[in-house]
């Protein structure tokens, strides 16, 4: 009896080894992804659970907050259990989180990489890579240009948004509509600046980085603007007035009083434009499922149109759309062996496999450069007019410099100041003094 009971104990023990062990394999196939897009945030647990499907490995999918993901990404990396695929902002990004950033050049998702170059290096090593291009301008419904174009009494001497061409056109058209928008049937020509804290990025990022651009080149011609951005320790904010000019044409033509601008969110401009309240809207390529997926939309595919941010710089003409990428994937230098190379095979299943590349065409709807998705680009609308741009050999694309940018201090600072502007508390040369001292502080 007692060898019998001893045998019953050994083979329960050794019954219970297996269980840990099995579980602790269980928990370590597993992998954490931190996301930078909370307008994706559903799509990616959507993957997340066809990933798990297929494969048994189990995506945590975390999302920050819109404008907080360098915050929340310094409190999950010291967390036990941090994320193992993380998102960077280019160059300055890299420079932040390198020592967490793992060597990827012998990964299958670098080999899809397109054009190598895109990648972000460090003494011939990969480090980050880009997954989506994108394009940002003056989003527009054309049926209500349209209407514009067909009053009798307008003023522009133009036939079509497709006609504007420059600041004085944009001026011309967007002030003539104001002033027959009953008639058009809008409350005002564009959706609101959002202003409130956190929701100010297409201010202080996206449109910034036109005049800064033109200051890189011109300044610093021998040096690729980004680089250029990414290395000065001073600006002049050359073309200060131009960002001017179109930042006050928003505010005094928007649907919104310029009083009650601090509290409107980048959801609110997209709902406003989706249900055809005003005709325009500053956003990017990543918008068209925020306006169609809008309760009460009534803006059409077909009727979907982008301008280029024009400010009434010379040869503006000349420039198309603000195109380029601020988000880099990377792999946590510091997560264990095995979840490095199951966060590898979870991004090359994502951008290679039947079920992964449907997911970043239909729902994603991102525009990659990766040679595996080349023939299934995003059919959205927004998408088509990045790529009417792009292949329109006599206009120049205009590159991302705000990934240039000093820090995110810096551009909340400058988006704080133009809150003040607005609000009337500052005026616009307060604006320019706080962009030249913050780049200089924060570089």
């Amino acid at each position: 009896m007692k060898r019998f009971l001893s045998i019953i104990l050994c083979f329960l023990m050794i019954l219970s080894l297996c269980f840990i062990t099995a579980g602790c394999k269980r928990e370590k196939a597993s992998i954490y992804f931190l996301n930078f897009k909370p307008e994706v945030a559903t799509v990616y647990e959507k993957i997340a659970d066809a990933y798990e499907a297929e494969t048994g490995i189990k995506v945590k999918v975390v999302t920050a907050a819109a404008n907080t993901y360098e915050q929340t990404l310094k409190s999950e990396i010291a967390k036990s259990d941090a994320p193992t695929i993380f998102q960077v902002n280019g160059p300055i990004g890299f420079r932040a989180w390198k020592d967490y950033c793992a060597d990827i050049t012998d990964t299958k998702f670098y080999q899809f990489l397109s054009d190598k170059t895109l990648a972000i290096t460090e003494n011939d090593r990969v480090y980050a890579v880009p997954y989506v291009v994108e394009g940002y301008g003056i989003i527009y419904n054309d049926e209500i240009m349209q209407r514009y174009f067909a009053l009798p009494n307008k003023k522009s001497t133009l036939n079509s948004a497709k006609d504007i061409k420059s600041f004085a056109d944009l001026k011309t058209v967007v002030e003539d509509m104001t002033a027959n928008k009953e008639e058009l049937g809008i409350e005002g020509v564009f959706a609101s600046t959002s202003l409130a804290g956190g929701e100010d990025w297409r201010w202080q990022s996206h449109l910034a980085s036109v005049p800064f651009y033109y200051e890189m080149r011109e300044m610093h011609a021998d040096t690729d603007p980004i680089v250029a951005a990414t290395q000065i320790g001073e600006v002049a904010f050359k073309y200060a007035e131009n960002f001017k000019n179109i930042f006050d044409l928003y505010i005094n033509n928007s649907l919104t009083d310029k009083n009650l601008l601090g509290s409107k969110s980048v959801n609110d401009s997209m709902a406003e434009f989706a249900t055809g309240k005003c005709a325009m809207v500053q956003n990017g390529t990543w918008a068209w499922s925020q306006i169609s997926e809008v309760n009460g939309n009534k803006v059409k595919a077909e009727n979907i149109g982008m301008l280029p941010l024009y400010m009434g710089i010379d040869g503006e003409e000349h420039y198309g759309l603000c195109i380029g990428t601020e988000n880099y994937l990377a792999i946590n230098s510091k997560a264990s062996e095995e979840q490095k190379k199951l966060s590898e095979d979870f991004l090359a299943w994502l951008f290679s496999s039947e079920t992964g590349k449907k997911f970043v065409r239909d729902e994603l709807k991102f525009a990659t450069p990766f040679t595996t998705l080349s023939t299934m680009q995003p059919n959205d609308p927004l998408a088509k007019e990045m790529a009417r741009y792009m292949n329109n050999g006599e206009i120049t694309s205009v590159p991302w410099v705000f990934v240039g940018f000093p820090s995110e201090r810096f551009k909340t600072a400058f988006g704080d100041a133009l809150l003040e502007y607005v609000q009337g508390s500052k005026d616009f040369s307060a604006v320019i003094d706080t962009v030249k001292k913050e780049w200089k502080s924060e570089r």
